[in-house]
């Protein structure tokens, strides 16, 4: 799975003796079309493509693997090509790409990078990568986008509610994906878009990544938390021991699953019963966590029954907030539209959204694909052997939608807007799609506040 020249859709093989002979230059760009689940995505995980696959030369080992896999699965080979790669090039790929800077908020319909290439004998080469750039793209902008998205509704509800609407904001939506998504791999980029928006996370995966390719210190937190093993593996008739255990063993904020047996009981009879005096004498806060049953309705329930037993204040914005030592995390079920539902309807109760962190799993990380933000990767010019360019773009009757930019893309500001031109139509100095990446050679480096601070700026 590390043999870049495999790392490709079979019939990209065949394309070296279908470009036109007079092709020198192919130029193409990625964007996420009109007409997905957001109006504007947050661009971001081309980095560790760029560190970890363009940034691995190629060797003879991998052309003679290639050329033996590619000759028995049926499809031609282009060994000239690549030895060419390897002789002339030290084994990395001559391409070069633009983009915009990561972390940007990007309209859809406008290219988030460009991409040709630089030697003029390998004009295939440019939609060869397609597969794997796109592939490295889509998914951590997708997650990024819907994870901005949930964090636009959330900090709604809190400017409307909440005294300290900023200070709680990177916390309240955390991540519980890595279980659910389809690698290890995944977990890292997912885990580490989502870190973007948000502080709270359990994928380490993803805390990793955004060490590796941003630099980042410490991206994201979590808490000792139990799960249905750690509370049943006590009986049911220890129940109550099995509570108390978690508040008298860990101090700050804790996290406990309260339904694994009947979650109405464990809130009334235990937690605001027969322990209700150890919550308050805890020097922390006890998260009460349902895991069952409707996602808007049960946690709403949970916090008004809390209410009940431990009471709160009402703060300077007129809502309900319960003692610092209870609070609510709902994680089963959430997905951007219940968040927004129990958002709503917290507040048509009277309650400010401190009271509550959201998390997400699959619905975060998994539940997406390429087709969510309509990505695509298109050549869009061609410069022949004279130097003059040549649009290239496609019209299928059949869906205008997917027709695509014609000419040398350049990315500017219009009215205050990103827009999409021309190249030969703007001024070079303008142009928001900067060089990155060439020859083997990263140009720029994103840290990871950098990112941050664009996403959320």
């Amino acid at each position: 799975m590390t043999n870049l020249i495999l790392a490709t859709d079979s019939y990209k093989h065949s394309h070296f003796l279908q470009y036109p002979p007079e092709a020198r230059i192919i130029s193409a760009y990625a964007e996420a079309r009109k007409g997905g689940i957001a109006e504007e995505a947050v661009f971001f995980g081309l980095q560790p493509f760029l560190i970890d696959y363009l940034g691995k030369p190629v060797t003879r080992a991998d052309i003679d693997e290639a050329e033996a896999i590619l000759s028995a699965h049926g499809v031609p080979f282009n060994r000239a090509g690549w030895e060419a790669i390897v002789t002339d090039h030290g084994g990395f790929l001559p391409l070069e790409i633009t983009a915009l800077p990561e972390g940007t908020l990007v309209p859809t319909g406008v290219p988030m990078l460009q991409i040709r290439n630089t030697d003029p004998r390998m004009p295939w080469l440019t939609t060869f990568v397609e597969t794997a750039l796109l592939r490295a793209v889509w998914y951590p902008t997708t997650v990024a986008t819907i994870s901005r998205e949930v964090r636009q509704v959330i900090a709604s509800g809190l400017q409307k509610t909440s005294e300290e609407p900023d200070a709680q904001l990177p916390f309240k939506l955390h991540d519980f994906g890595a279980r659910g998504v389809s690698s290890g791999e995944s977990a890292a980029l997912g885990g580490m878009a989502h870190l973007v928006n948000f502080s709270g996370t359990d994928t380490l995966e993803g805390i990793m990544a955004a060490r590796r390719y941003y630099g980042a210190e410490m991206p994201g937190f979590s808490i000792p938390a139990a799960e249905h093993s750690t509370i049943t593996s006590w009986g049911r008739e220890r129940e109550t021991q099995a509570y108390a255990n978690m508040i008298e063993t860990f101090g700050g904020i804790v996290a406990v699953v309260s339904d694994s047996y009947d979650l109405t009981h464990a809130v009334n009879a235990i937690w605001g019963g027969e322990l209700k005096d150890r919550v308050l004498a805890h020097e922390g806060t006890l998260v009460a966590r349902p895991d069952s049953g409707d996602p808007v309705d049960v946690p709403i329930r949970v916090i008004e029954d809390l209410w009940r037993h431990f009471g709160g204040s009402v703060n300077a914005k007129g809502y309900r907030v319960l003692d610092p030592h209870v609070r609510v995390i709902q994680g089963d079920g959430m997905t951007p539209a219940t968040i927004a539902q129990l958002v709503e309807e917290l507040i048509a109760a009277g309650y400010a959204i401190d009271n509550i962190a959201f998390g997400m799993g699959g619905g975060l990380l998994q539940k997406v694909n390429r087709d969510s933000l309509r990505f695509a990767l298109k050549a869009n010019a061609m410069q022949d052997a004279g130097g003059q360019w040549h649009d290239v773009s496609k019209r299928p009757a059949t869906d205008p939608t997917k027709g695509s930019k014609a000419g040398v893309q350049a990315v500017v500001m219009k009215d205050g807007r990103m827009t999409a031109v021309r190249a030969d139509e703007s001024d070079p100095a303008d142009d928001l799609l900067q060089p990155v990446w060439r020859d083997g050679e990263l140009l720029v480096r994103h840290s990871f506040d950098e990112v941050r601070a664009r996403a959320n700026g």
